[in-house]
């Protein structure tokens, strides 16, 4: 261990000295240097002529009630994840059946969380349950590997005259998911190393759906070699 005295020595001489020098203060107001000018935003291609839509649909106030689910007593947390998750499956063949399908494993071991089925192999993660859209009333947050893929589906769904809807649907490669107050944050790993992408999605009143409000790329400070963001990294299945 290193010998740190001295530094510790040197502080408290430095503190006495500014102590000293305070005391000897005549309260005048002092400049503080000088500082950067600041300048106005600069607007690019004055005449360029406004966009009529946007070149993208990020499909960021689309909701859609799930068929087939019920709700118990418009008790979200009685509606079973599994069942849920069935029936995106069954909504979505193009998505999950077939041999050619992308996300074919997700169907084929959907069986394994089944109460007598493998839960090691469930594609299904564990459900949470908080209240993102202000009513009240729990909402589910739900997450299930799109197998074979590495990739993670992330979905919001809450309860609307009796019915399930889903107001979210988020599709990536994750390495981790946070809620807060009406948002969720999903980070995805990024091919440049001490980088990372980070969107968020945030209840909107008036559209009644999670709307994609930040979509960032920031550093993470961290000295590793960057991941492509279809290999992330590992998140347990449910077991409940």
């Amino acid at each position: 261990m290193p010998f740190r005295r001295p530094l510790r020595t040197a502080a408290v001489v430095a503190l006495l000295l500014a102590t000293a020098a305070a005391c000897g203060d005549t309260g005048a107001l002092r400049g503080a240097g000088a500082t950067p000018t600041a300048t106005s935003p600069a607007r690019l291609w004055p005449n360029l002529s406004p966009a009529a839509s946007p070149a993208y649909d990020f499909d960021e106030a689309d909701t859609e009630i799930v068929k087939g689910v019920t709700v118990p007593g418009d008790d979200i947390r009685k509606v079973d994840p599994i069942a849920v998750v069935r029936a995106e499956i069954d909504a979505n063949p193009g998505d999950y059946v077939g041999s050619k399908a992308p996300y074919r494993g997700t169907a084929e071991r959907i069986d394994a969380c089944g109460k007598s089925g493998d839960r090691s192999k469930c594609p299904v993660l564990k459900p949470y349950y908080r209240d993102l859209t202000g009513d009240g009333h729990d909402d589910l947050t739900l997450g299930f590997r799109l197998l074979p893929t590495k990739m993670t589906a992330v979905r919001v769904y809450t309860v609307e005259k009796h019915r399930l809807v889903q107001v979210m649907a988020n599709d990536d490669a994750v390495s981790g998911v946070e809620l807060a107050g009406r948002s969720v944050i999903i980070r995805s790993p990024s091919e440049l190393a001490g980088y990372e992408y980070r969107v968020q999605w945030t209840w909107d009143a008036e559209q009644k759906a999670m709307l994609l409000t930040h979509d960032e790329f920031l550093r993470t400070g961290s000295r590793r070699h960057g991941v492509r963001r279809a290999t992330p990294a590992p998140v347990p299945s449910a077991t409940s």
